[in-house]
């Protein structure tokens, strides 16, 4: 019945931990969810009454463009130019999206042919993956390893899959690892891809996520633009993941080739949304610093506990994510049920990102910190040993 890319598409490893707290809540167990990617935190009232008074202007309910609002296209590059001191010409360099994932799920259908490599980070955010699957390519796991801080290996890969390689994939922070890059390894990245003849495609949707360090754009290197493009979106910085805006800039040739495929798939960004998010990115940004120290918070507090059990997380200076490795002779699997079951908290087994997240979890933090709190007392009954 399904077409050769469904059956494909690799198993939803997830069932088994979400049949287990369905169950937990059927019985009537309380169940403190730090597995869930989606910020718990209202979207600022500024961008709302934008949005309400942009839904009830009649010019906005028409088809938009497929670019996107000039207006959305100049503001982003306005939002450039300040955060990175990058320059980005809105007419050729930049598009609007319906979500950062929309673009990085259609961005293969622009450059990947039948069997064409890509080179996708393992751990990762499956939609690398995924795009390249329905687009009928390959995807080539690069392995994010605790000792090279998270960071692809550019040496290991093999040089019949660089060469072969259409698209290379990097996403900095880091979903789930929360592992950041710095300009001396996008600059090696540059290199790595101007030698292969390969389109970086980097998705910087958690740039704004920040605490002790302040993560760069990798078009902040001299000549990205001639080998890639960035990917962001609002959903986390605004708490806005159920508006669907986003955007990607970059190359011109390759933000064309993304907008050729959009122009035949859908109609654009809605235009209310649009000007809601124009409003994000001109007004006060506040409310940014105001949710990063509320994530700080509950970090340090979540920290605590998981060291009380005896698991080691990792360094994490960006993202809302920890993540833990797991305790000896315990899978990713095993230790997310065994949290479920003893203290009726869920956390993301690192199998779900990958085969190299084996032997880690992901704790989200995107509860409140009350919730958190008694997360890390529910923690003091749970042994490992």
């Amino acid at each position: 019945m399904y077409s050769n890319r469904i059956e494909s598409l690799p198993p939803y490893l997830f069932a088994e931990l979400d049949r287990a707290k369905k169950e937990k809540e059927e019985q009537g167990i309380d169940i403190i969810d730090l597995g869930v990617g989606d910020p718990d935190l209202s979207t600022p009232d500024h961008i709302v009454e934008s949005m309400v008074e942009a839904v009830r202007e009649p010019s906005t309910h028409s088809y938009p463009s497929y670019k996107g609002m000039k207006e959305f296209r100049e503001t982003v590059a306005n939002w450039y130019k300040d955060r990175f001191k990058v320059k980005i010409d809105p007419e050729k360099e930049a598009i609007s999206l319906i979500g950062s994932k929309e673009g990085i799920a259609h961005m293969p259908l622009a450059f990947v042919n039948p069997g064409d490599k890509t080179l996708v980070p393992d751990p990762a955010y499956p939609v690398y993956k995924i795009g390249t699957i329905l687009s009928g390519g390959k995807p080539i796991p690069m392995p994010l390893k605790e000792e090279n801080d998270f960071l692809p290996d550019l040496d290991e890969i093999s040089p019949k899959n660089a060469e072969d390689a259409k698209i290379m994939y990097l996403n900095y922070p880091n979903n789930p690892t929360a592992g950041t890059a710095d300009k001396q390894f996008f600059q090696e990245v540059v290199e790595f891809a101007k030698e292969h003849d390969i389109i970086v495609c980097h998705d910087a949707a958690y740039t704004e996520i920040s605490y002790e360090f302040e993560p760069p754009s990798f078009l902040n290197i001299d000549g990205a633009k001639e080998v890639g493009v960035e990917f962001h979106s609002l959903s986390k910085t605004y708490n806005m993941t159920g508006w669907r805006i986003g955007f990607v800039v970059g190359n011109q040739e390759i933000v064309n080739g993304i907008g050729q495929v959009k122009t035949n798939v859908d109609s654009g960004a809605f235009q209310a949304i649009q000007k809601a998010a124009i409003t994000a990115l001109n007004g006060p940004q506040e409310c940014v610093s105001d949710s990063n120290n509320k994530y700080r918070n509950r970090r340090d507090l979540l920290l605590e506990g998981i060291e009380s059990i005896g698991l080691e997380p990792t360094k994490t200076e960006a993202t809302f994510y920890i993540w833990t490795k797991c305790p000896k002779g315990y899978n990713s699997m095993e230790t997310s049920k065994k949290l479920l079951d003893e203290a009726g908290i869920v956390a993301t087994p690192g199998s779900g990102f990958g085969e190299h997240g084996e032997g880690y979890i992901r704790f989200a933090l995107t509860r409140s910190l009350g919730r958190i709190e008694e997360a890390v007392e529910r923690m003091e009954g749970i042994n490992f040993d």
